[in-house]
């Protein structure tokens, strides 16, 4: 089937024109006007909207095993709600247990993101080191379609790795040509913390930024960017939150360094505040990590977005339903803040959110936009330009952007599989009104018309363009206490 999309502005990072864009089967088939179709070509009037490529979230966990419990939200509800806010790929994230070997794990995501809506891909997290990791971590470059491996610096007996497997995990991804990326929080300081906060008294959700503030954030980026700077290989810090650790990527990039920075929407425009709620359950749908910052750190992250310190936007979205948050049938976590399940969701509202904080306000340009929530992590994650750009040849994932429609975000009307919303009250002018995901309509006229399995996944090379770069700078002498 083919499919004509009419009267909007195409915007992608480069900038907007005026263009129809006609879709044959799953591509995009060309670009202009009065263009030639097929017979029997549906019609889609995009007047008065914008036509941007379809979002690209890198950073989600569907169906998660995490502290207990599994996250609500699977891959087939996930990416529906993914759809209806224009987001038409994620990059979600293998965790295997230590001592399970990588593949197992990578087999086990597989066959649980069979039911997607919409494609996907994965990065598969480094828990533990023997020669069978870094085996495996070789297999699933050359076999599989991973280029970029993750690296919890937190979560002390659970997933945490100490710099002797970052160092072995690097060198093995700069033989790859592989993307390490780190979840950069000092998971001694936060142990050390949270029994500290515990003791005193401090049961209930407020401990948790208490437990976790900025400086550990700060000081776990940093050591990872200084590791990665030796072992010569880019670097991607997941979900700033906080002016310490982009401090530490801004210093990074003006050396030089080859690292790329995330920041979730949820941060931008969500502050610590509401871990003082008195209700314990709405306090504790807000417990992730890191946690929620100080109003100043927000501020500091829309600069970095803006100034390109940060180069991504993603949501971290990790489902957990209240009863999931008080810890099950013991409520345990009711009287222990360090056992309530970190994690908030976000996926069907990170665009609109940006849009409305973002372009409405002045702080980004609809081209900025369109770079920090698809083109950006299409380039860094090797799959451009078949995504995160409309141009003849490219996946056909597109949404139809509204900027008038205005609609209040709420647990009553969203498509996530949880029972609260970070976001709930909030109004947002620009919304999706059509999204395709290779030339398939899933969200149209305010209704869903997802189906189960029809997202496919996405192979991710090895050796992007920055690598090159990045390669031959470390191969570059000079003298000896000298910055290259």
């Amino acid at each position: 089937m083919s499919i004509i999309i009419k009267g909007g502005t195409v915007v992608t990072c480069e900038g907007q024109q005026r263009a129809d864009v006609l879709i044959v089967g799953e591509k995009v088939h060309a670009m202009g006007q009065n263009l030639d179709t097929p017979a029997g070509t549906r019609t889609i009037d995009a007047s008065g909207a914008f036509v941007l490529p379809g979002g690209i979230d890198p950073h989600t966990h569907m169906e998660l095993p995490f502290m207990g419990t599994v996250a609500s939200e699977d891959f087939f509800s996930g990416t529906s709600a993914a759809a209806a806010g224009g987001t038409t790929m994620i990059i979600d994230f293998v965790i295997p247990a230590p001592q399970e070997r990588l593949l197992d794990a990578y087999k086990k995501w597989r066959g649980w993101a069979e039911k997607a809506a919409a494609d996907y891909s994965f990065h598969v997290a480094v828990t533990w080191w023997d020669d069978s990791v870094a085996a495996d971590m070789g297999t699933l470059t050359r076999e599989h379609g991973v280029n970029s491996f993750k690296h919890f610096m937190a979560y002390k007996n659970a997933i945490m790795v100490d710099d002797e497997v970052l160092i072995n995990s690097f060198l093995r991804a700069k033989e790859l040509g592989a993307l390490c990326t780190v979840h950069a929080e000092n998971g001694e300081l936060v142990f050390r913390l949270q029994r500290e906060v515990f003791e005193r008294g401090i049961t209930g959700p407020e401990g948790h930024p208490l437990s976790r503030p900025p400086e550990v954030e700060g000081e776990a980026a940093n050591r990872a960017l200084r590791i990665a700077e030796v072992v010569g290989v880019p670097l991607y810090i997941v979900h700033n939150s906080c002016f310490d650790s982009m401090e530490a990527i801004a210093r990074a990039k003006a050396e030089g360094q080859r690292v790329f920075g995330e920041v979730l929407a949820q941060h931008l425009v969500i502050d610590d505040s509401v871990y003082l709620n008195k209700d314990w359950d709405k306090a504790a749908a807000f417990v992730m990590s890191p946690p929620f910052r100080a109003k100043e750190h927000q501020a500091a992250l829309w600069r970095g977005l803006q100034g390109g310190v940060l180069d991504t936007t993603a949501t971290d979205h990790c489902c957990f339903c209240t009863p999931q948050k008080r810890g099950g049938d013991t409520k345990a976590a009711m009287t222990d803040f360090r056992k309530i399940p970190n994690g908030t969701g976000g996926i069907e509202d990170r665009m609109s959110v940006l849009w409305h904080h973002g372009v409405n306000t002045g702080r980004l340009t609809p081209s900025e936009f369109v770079a920090i929530t698809s083109t950006n992590t299409a380039k860094i994650f090797n799959i451009h330009p078949r995504k995160g750009t409309i141009a003849p040849g490219s996946d056909a994932d597109i949404v139809v952007w509204d900027p008038a429609k205005t609609r209040t975000i709420s647990v009553k009307t969203h498509h996530q599989n949880v029972d609260t919303n970070i976001y709930e009250g909030m109004s947002v002018t620009g919304n999706a009104a059509v999204t395709l995901s290779r030339g398939r309509v899933l969200w149209e006229n305010g209704k869903l018309l997802t189906q189960r399995g029809t997202g496919k996944h996405i192979d991710r090379p090895c050796f992007p363009d920055y690598w090159t770069a990045q390669t031959l700078r470390n191969k570059t002498t000079a003298p000896v206490g000298v910055k290259r």
